[in-house]
C-alpha cells in the first residue's frame, strides 16, 4: 500500500491514497503519529482506565465510564453496523495501531506517566465518540431540576431554565448565493466546546479517486463528521439542544448475587457485575456495574436499594449512525448530505449544507425517542408504564432557507425536541449582523465570528439604571455603565467593571434565603456536580432571576443595590482581558502552570468565550475551531483552530495558530497539491 502525505505551511495533513480503505488506514496512522497522547487519553477515558496513569483526579470519570458501559455500548454499535462501514472503521484502527509506537516516541508525556501505547480495538473509535458526547445533551440537568423541586416546589422546576447556558453549543450560518459576492453560498461558524489542549478538532484533507474532502475531524474517529467541504457540497452542524436521554428512578432488590429491578411488569432480573479501577498512586477501586431494562445504573444509594439509570438511543438499540460518515465523504449534493445524516443517531444536531448547484439544506438530524414530556424534565419512576419509550422517534424538523439561516442553539427549528435552549442573543445578533450588508464574501465572516456585543447585559443594566439613592461612588459607576458600549473586549475597562458587578450580583442572589435549600451540593457522583452547583446556575439564569417576581423572597433590586455599592469602592482598575484568560483542559497540565493569553468575548457574545460569573472570569469554553466554506471556489475557504495541527510538545505547529485564533484571523484552505510539501510514507 502506498499513501502520500502532504503538509501545508501550517502543518495541516493532506492525505492521498489509491482507495477509501487505504485512505482510512492513512488517516488512522496520521492521528496516531500527530496526536498519540490525545487519542490514547481518549481511548482510556472511553474504557474507564485513565486513572491508571492520571491518578485519583481521573477516578470520577472512570467510574462513570464503567457504570454507563461506554465501551460495551461501542461494541454493540459496531456489531450493528453494515459490513462496509465496519471494514472502513477497521482499516482506520489498523492505521492507528501501526502508528502509535512512533507517535508515542515523539511525546514525552508517555514517559512522564509511565504509559505505554496500547492497542486499539475495532470498536474503539465508536467508544471515543460516545465518551466525547455522552454528556453533550446535559442529562444531569434533570438531577438539578429534582433538587429545585425538592427545595422550591414542583412549580419552580423550570425556574433556572435559562433558555440558558448549555454545556455545549455553537454558532453557524448559511448565506444563500443571492446574498454573496460570488453568487454561490457560504457556510460559516464556530463550534463551542470545552477548549482542550491538544484541540478536539483536527484540520485535515482526505483524498482518493472516490472523493476529495477537507474538514474538521475528531482525532480517533475516521472521516469528517461535523464540518466538511467536498468541493461540490459543504456542511456544518450545531447542537440542536434536543432532549434524548432519560433518567429513571429504580428500585433494586438483591437475592444473593443476583440483582432485580422493579419495572412496569414487576421485578425483573438486572445485569450486575463488579469491575476494578486501577488508580496511579492509590489502591484499586471496585465499582458495581448494574444495568436494568431501562439502561445502565449511574447512581446508587449507599444501601443499594435505589438507583438512577440512564437510557440513551445508542444503548437502547438505535446504533451509533456511523454509516453517515463514509456517506458524507462521498456526498456531491445537499441531497446526498440529507440522505447521509438521516442515519445519524446522537448527538442530535442542526445541519446546514449547500452545494455548487444552488441547493440548500437546513434540518435537524438524530434520534429523539417518543415518550411522556415528564421524561424530558425530571427523573421518572421506572415502574410506571407511562414513562416507557414508545418504540418510535420524533420527526426531525427542517426549514427552507430564505436569504440566510442561522443556528446558534436557540429555540427555533429544534424547539419541539427539547426543553432548554441557549438564550436568543447569539442567534439574533448574527441575524442582525448579516442584515447589515447586502453582500458577503468569505473574508468578511471574521467580523461575525469575533463580535463581542453582550445583549444579555440589558436586564442588569436596566435595573441598575433605575436605582436611586445610591452613594456617590455607586452612582458614578451606574452612570459609567450606562455609557458602556456593551462590548466584552480584552482592552475594555468598562467590561471588567461590568463583569465584577455581575459576579457580585450573582453571589448576592446565591446567598439569598430564598435559595438556601439549593446551597449545599447533594451527595451525587462527582462527575455530575458541575450541573448541581448553585452559583453557576444563578449566573446563567441571571436574566430570568432579575425579572420581577421570579421567585418569592428573591429581592433582585436589593441584590443589585448592595452589589453596586460594594463594587464601586473596589472596582477593578484593569481591563477585561486581565482576568478573562483562556483556561484549556489538559490531561497532564504543565508544572508550573502555564500563563494563558487574554481572550475577548463572553458566554452570550457571538464570540462565546464562556466565563462563570461568581466563580471565575477564566474561559474554559469557546470556539474549538472557526471555518468558512465557500461554494464558489473551495480554495477561498478559511479555517483556524485554537492551537495547531500537531499535538506533540515542542513541535513547530503545536500552537502556531493560537495568535491567529485570538485575533480572529483564519488561514486559507489550500487545495493545490503543488502548493503542498510532500512526505513519503510507504507501508
Amino acid at each position: 500500500m502506498s499513501t502520500t502525505i502532504y503538509r501545508d505551511p501550517w502543518g495541516i495533513p493532506h492525505l492521498r491514497a489509491g482507495n477509501a480503505l487505504d485512505l482510512a488506514f492513512a488517516q488512522g496512522r496520521n492521528a496516531a503519529v500527530d496526536r498519540a497522547w490525545q487519542i490514547e487519553v481518549d481511548r482510556h477515558r472511553s474504557q474507564g482506565t485513565s486513572a491508571a496513569f492520571l491518578g485519583e483526579e481521573a477516578l470520577a470519570w472512570d467510574r462513570f465510564a464503567r457504570m454507563s458501559r461506554l465501551d460495551d455500548t461501542a461494541q454493540r454499535c459496531l456489531a450493528a453496523l453494515d459490513e462496509e462501514t465496519a471494514a472502513w472503521i477497521g482499516r482506520y484502527v489498523d492505521g492507528v495501531n501501526d502508528g502509535l509506537e512512533a507517535g508515542a516516541a515523539r511525546d514525552p508525556r508517555f514517559a512522564a506517566v509511565s504509559l505505554s501505547p496500547g492497542r486499539w480495538q475495532p470498536w474503539t473509535p465508536l467508544a471515543v465518540w460516545l465518551s466525547t458526547h455522552i454528556l453533550f445533551a446535559g442529562f444531569p440537568t434533570k438531577l438539578w431540576r429534582e433538587e429545585v423541586a425538592r427545595a422550591l416546589g414542583d412549580g419552580s422546576v423550570e425556574l433556572f431554565a435559562t433558555d440558558g447556558p448549555g454545556t455545549s453549543g455553537s454558532n453557524g450560518w448559511l448565506v444563500g448565493g443571492e446574498r454573496t459576492a460570488t453568487g454561490a453560498a457560504l457556510i460559516a461558524g464556530d463550534p463551542h466546546r470545552f477548549i482542550e489542549d491538544p484541540g478536539i478538532y483536527q484540520q485535515i484533507r482526505l483524498a482518493c479517486p472516490e472523493f476529495d474532502v477537507v474538514g474538521l475531524a475528531v482525532p480517533g474517529v475516521p472521516g469528517i463528521a461535523h464540518f466538511g467541504h467536498t468541493g461540490t457540497v459543504a456542511w456544518a452542524i450545531t447542537n440542536a439542544m434536543a432532549d434524548y436521554q432519560d433518567l429513571y428512578r429504580e428500585r433494586l432488590r438483591r437475592r444473593g448475587d443476583a440483582v432485580e429491578a422493579l419495572g412496569p411488569d414487576g421485578w425483573r432480573p438486572a445485569h450486575a457485575h463488579t469491575e476494578s479501577i486501577t488508580v496511579a498512586g492509590g489502591d484499586p477501586v471496585e465499582v458495581e456495574v448494574i444495568e436494568t431494562e431501562r439502561g445502565p445504573v449511574i447512581i446508587t444509594t449507599d444501601d443499594g436499594s435505589e438507583a438512577v439509570s440512564l437510557r440513551c438511543p445508542v444503548r437502547a438499540g438505535a446504533g451509533i449512525g456511523f454509516g453517515a460518515l463514509p456517506a458524507l465523504l462521498r456526498a456531491r449534493t445537499v441531497d446526498d448530505v440529507d440522505r447521509a445524516v438521516e442515519q445519524w443517531v446522537e448527538p442530535v444536531n442542526v445541519v446546514q449544507a449547500a452545494d455548487t448547484d444552488g441547493g440548500l439544506l437546513h434540518r435537524v438530524a438524530g434520534r429523539v425517542p417518543r415518550r411522556d414530556r415528564a421524561n424530558r424534565l425530571r427523573v421518572v419512576p421506572a415502574w410506571e408504564s407511562r414513562y416507557a419509550w414508545q418504540g418510535t422517534y420524533e420527526p426531525t424538523p427542517r426549514a427552507a432557507v430564505d436569504g440566510f439561516a442561522v443556528m446558534a442553539n436557540a429555540r427555533g427549528l429544534a424547539a419541539p425536541l427539547g426543553i432548554e435552549f441557549a438564550p436568543p442573543h447569539r442567534a439574533e445578533r448574527i441575524r442582525q449582523l448579516l442584515d447589515e450588508a447586502p453582500s458577503w464574501s468569505a473574508g468578511d465572516m471574521s467580523r461575525i465570528h469575533m463580535d463581542t456585543y453582550l445583549a444579555s447585559a440589558a436586564p442588569l443594566l436596566d435595573l441598575l439604571a433605575g436605582l436611586e439613592g445610591l452613594g456617590p461612588e455607586a452612582a458614578a459607576l451606574r452612570d459609567r455603565l450606562a455609557r458602556w458600549d456593551r462590548r466584552m473586549d480584552v482592552g475594555s475597562t468598562d467590561a471588567a467593571v461590568y463583569a465584577a458587578l455581575r459576579s457580585a450580583v450573582v453571589l448576592k442572589l446565591s446567598a439569598s434565603p430564598a435559595l438556601a435549600g439549593l446551597a449545599e451540593l447533594p451527595r451525587l457522583p462527582e462527575v455530575f456536580l458541575p450541573w448541581l452547583a448553585l452559583v453557576p446556575r444563578v449566573a446563567f439564569a441571571l436574566e430570568r432571576l432579575l425579572s420581577p417576581g421570579a421567585l418569592p423572597g428573591l429581592d433582585a433590586e436589593a441584590a443589585v443595590r448592595e452589589a453596586v455599592e460594594e463594587v464601586a469602592v473596589s472596582a477593578p482598575s484593569g481591563a477585561w482581558g486581565d482576568t478573562h484568560r483562556l483556561a484549556p483542559w489538559q490531561a497532564l497540565p504543565a508544572s508550573p502552570p502555564e500563563e494563558w493569553p487574554s481572550v475577548s468575548g463572553d458566554h452570550d457574545c457571538v464570540l462565546s468565550t464562556a466565563s462563570v460569573p461568581g466563580i471565575t472570569d477564566r474561559s474554559a469554553r469557546g470556539p474549538a475551531a472557526r471555518y468558512v466554506w465557500d461554494l464558489a471556489r473551495r480554495e477561498n475557504s478559511l479555517w483556524v483552530v485554537p492551537f495547531g495541527a500537531s499535538g506533540v510538545p515542542g513541535h513547530a505547529h503545536l500552537r502556531d495558530q493560537l495568535p491567529l485564533w485570538l485575533a480572529g484571523e483564519l488561514v486559507p484552505v489550500i487545495t493545490d497539491w503543488d502548493s503542498l510539501t510532500e512526505e513519503r510514507d510507504e507501508h
